[in-house]
């Protein structure tokens, strides 16, 4: 059997296996080999969307395209089933097309990889392993890839950076091999791997890649309209079989591509990936099997069972599809018990889909009578140590020894429960009484059908109890807080919150206390505006059944920001024309804040992020910021505002008139622009001057739209405040390199488009219908 990867040696020059490449020595994490193989490769094009623990692909990879060491084209998906849906059609289009993503960001795609896998559409794509939510949970488990294992796609597994690295390659060749025509994708535990940075080598002969690599065969593209072809028909039952034989066979070429591709990669650099790593199995009465980075803890673990005179191995394989089941069978076949270790639960099987496909593999072999122990190890992230691959080693041990498995299943790690534990009592609900101050008093006027509203002093305001308590952990200076803050002073009543996923949700919630003193649900970020719009009509049918109270007083209202307004862009409308009786409240702090600072919709043009980052090549974001405000406008909702947690009053009297039409007329929708001093690179005390030059740059400029007639609530122009957009620009590290004379004509198209959008919005407050 072969035993573990060859070692890396220890500098670039050291000799090399005959036939090898030029290598060079880097000092590398997973997502960082994941980059320089894809610089490496040259791939034409990138669709992604920023998910942890995969985002730092790109981000690389933006960092490497500013400062143009590569041509590849970066773009930025809605979210991660539109970015899905970018590199299916940039496949199609026949060059060589790159993603990565996690978790949640990959079940967001799913629906979208079969599509591709039916249609025969290579492309590779990195899964930087993560746990699936609810609850959300960041760190790395098998949860999201195991989801992936029946779209077609062929799966190999990287178990360490080298590995990222290298499979990219081999996942550009087998996918392209014209007897597979499959896409491909490499999967590496997040954080384990993803952030783990160890000695790696990287070609450093780019034709000697190239020749491996070969160019992208000549399959059809909708680009050769002198043959058209019809790419994905509408298919029934006669031949969708033949379609998914074709599929089947397809996956069954590359189980015999994969290792000659694997063969051809040794010989070029010295390292073996065997289809199923087998480590010190030749004599093993035992075994354990795990996939990726916890196999390279249970091989030292075996080395030490060894020395006591164990006979223990480990397997683990670097192919999931297609499923490598005759080397199973064949590397089982003489072991008495084997505990196969799942980070993931197949709930209800009796194991995870590691533990239950090596069980159908040697239950078919007549020689083979491996007692098999499943356990669930590592969820959410929970670390394997040596210790705990002993305990598997010595399980499957003591069933070598009994003849009998005494727990075929079972979770290893969990902490066992007490009954007589009950949850920590956290701070004392808010009641409404408490809360419910009169510190915004609303009337409509009769004449004018527009809503007035009188605020008490803000000193006063300091009287009412927060819904939010104190102690969450957020960043020194977030906006987020104090808009927060400001917008429960005056809302009245009982109210339910649900927060998109972001930084706002993450820094209050964390298990097992809350900052929260009121209801509060979170959803993910594409889809909370459905969610709370459900949770609406439950309420109102259940007063209408009298099974609620009609005089419960709630007021309900989701909360936006760190770029939730474009992956949760298409509920939330949905939502708008349904117009539902809830509020939306974005805080717009530019950018995917909660996940490091990547480019959203909402950033703008210019403006460095993590994703489009600045270099001699590119000076930042490519494209303007789109106006979340004036497109919920276009829905015809009854009030839409823009505000700023500068201008608290201003805040606060629109917040008021929101809640009045939440609960009588329908959806509200308001965009306030919150401070973000970590990732807008200034001091955390400057919200003060950056939000005020903001706003007298007109660049975010405070208006209402009150049954379709537009006012602005704030005119630079009339009180003489009005500041040219540089003024802003300069206040700012992430936006100080456009104030170099190459890039004067990025200041003039920023200045052009806010001067643009400025007298729309003028012409509008001065012609109500418009």
């Amino acid at each position: 059997m072969t035993t573990r990867t060859l070692e890396i040696p220890s500098r670039a020059t050291d000799a090399a296996p005959p036939g090898a490449v030029r290598q060079k020595l880097e000092f590398r994490s997973g997502n960082e080999a994941a980059a320089l193989a894809a610089r490496d490769i040259g791939f034409h094009l990138m669709g992604y969307f920023p998910i942890t623990p995969s985002t730092e692909v790109a981000e690389n990879l933006s960092k490497m395209g500013a400062d143009g060491a590569h041509e590849i084209v970066m773009v930025a998906g809605d979210g991660e089933h539109g970015a899905a849906g970018i590199c299916y059609g940039a496949a199609l289009g026949g060059g060589r097309v790159l993603n990565a993503t996690s978790s949640q960001g990959l079940l967001f795609a799913l629906e979208q990889l079969p599509v591709q896998a039916g249609t025969r559409v290579p492309m590779v794509l990195n899964v930087a392993a993560r746990t699936i939510s609810g609850p959300l949970d960041i760190r790395g488990d098998h949860s999201d890839i195991y989801y992936a294992l029946n779209t077609g796609w062929i799966m190999l597994c990287a178990r360490d950076p080298q590995a990222v690295y290298d499979l990219n390659f081999a996942a550009v060749k087998v996918g392209e091999h014209r007897d597979v025509r499959l896409p491909v994708i490499v999967a590496y535990d997040g954080f384990f791997t993803s952030h783990q940075k160890r000695r790696i080598q990287v070609f450093d002969d780019p034709v000697a890649v190239h020749r491996f690599l070969g160019e992208r065969p000549e399959f059809p593209t909708p680009f050769d309209t002198e043959h058209p072809v019809t790419f994905g028909p509408y298919m029934n039952d006669p031949d969708l079989i033949n379609n998914k034989v074709q599929l089947s066979q397809a996956m069954e070429a590359a189980r015999r591509v994969i290792p000659e591709v694997f063969a051809e990669l040794e010989k070029m650099t010295g390292r073996s990936y065997p289809v199923l790593d087998a480590y010190r199995m030749d004599d093993a009465e035992v075994a354990t099997v795990l996939v990726n980075s916890a196999a390279e803890t249970a091989k030292e673990t075996a080395d030490e069972l060894r020395e006591r005179g164990e006979k223990v191995g480990v397997l683990s394989p670097n192919v999931l599809r297609p499923f490598p089941a005759e080397e199973f069978r064949q590397a089982l076949r003489h072991v008495t018990a084997a505990t196969i270790g799942d980070r993931a639960d197949s709930y209800g099987a009796g194991g995870g889909n590691l533990s239950l496909e090596v069980r159908a593999a040697i239950q078919i072999d007549v020689e083979n009578h491996t007692r098999v122990l499943s356990r669930i190890y590592g969820l959410g992230g929970k670390d394997f140590y040596a210790a705990d691959a002993e305990r598997f080693m010595e399980e499957a041990l003591a069933a070598a020894r009994s003849g009998r498995v005494a727990a075929p299943f079972a979770y290893h790690g969990a902490t066992p429960g007490r009954p007589d534990s009950r949850p920590r009592i956290g701070l004392p609900p808010i009641k409404t009484a408490e809360v419910s101050r009169g510190m915004a008093k609303v009337r409509r006027d009769e004449a004018t059908g527009r809503l007035d509203v009188e605020l008490q002093p803000l000193w006063k305001m300091t009287e009412v109890p927060n819904r939010i308590a104190p102690g969450h952990g957020a960043c020194p200076g977030c906006g987020a807080f104090p808009t927060l803050h400001q917008v429960y002073n005056v809302l009245e009543g009982d109210v339910v919150v649900l927060f998109q996923t972001g930084c706002a949700m993450v820094v209050t919630t964390g298990y097992p206390s809350t900052a929260h003193r009121i209801n509060y649900i979170h959803n993910l970020f594409q889809n909370g505006a459905a969610t709370l719009s459900g949770l609406v009509e439950m309420y109102h049918e259940r007063v209408r059944r009298g099974e609620l109270p009609a005089s419960k007083d709630i007021t309900f209202v989701m909360i936006s920001g760190d770029g939730g307004m474009d992956i949760g862009m298409g509920p939330a409308l949905g939502a708008a024309n349904r117009n539902h009786r809830m509020m939306i409240l974005e805080y717009d702090n530019q950018g995917y804040m909660n996940t490091g600072a990547q480019l959203s919709y909402s950033t703008p043009f210019g403006h460095r992020t993590s994703t489009s980052e600045v270099g001699k090549a590119l000076p930042g974001k490519r494209y303007h910021h789109k106006d979340t405000a004036q497109i919920f406008a276009a829905c015809h909702l009854p009030y839409v505002f823009t505000a700023s947690e500068g201008y608290p009053e201003d805040l606060m009297r629109k917040v008021a008139k929101a809640q009045w039409y939440a609960k009588r007329e329908g959806l509200v929708y308001g965009k306030i622009l919150a401070f973000c001093p970590l990732n807008w690179r200034t001091t955390d005390d400057a919200a003060q001057p950056v939000l005020q030059a903001a706003v007298d740059s007109c660049f975010f400029p405070l208006y209402e739209v009150e049954h379709g007639h537009t006012t602005l609530t704030y005119d630079p122009d009339a009180t003489g405040r009005r500041r040219p957009v540089r003024d802003w620009l300069e206040l700012m590290g992430k936006t100080r390199h456009l104030l170099t004379p190459a890039n004067s004509p990025i200041v003039q198209g920023i200045q052009d488009e806010t001067d643009r959008r400025w007298r729309r919005l003028r012409a509008m407050h001065e012609n109500p219908e418009l």
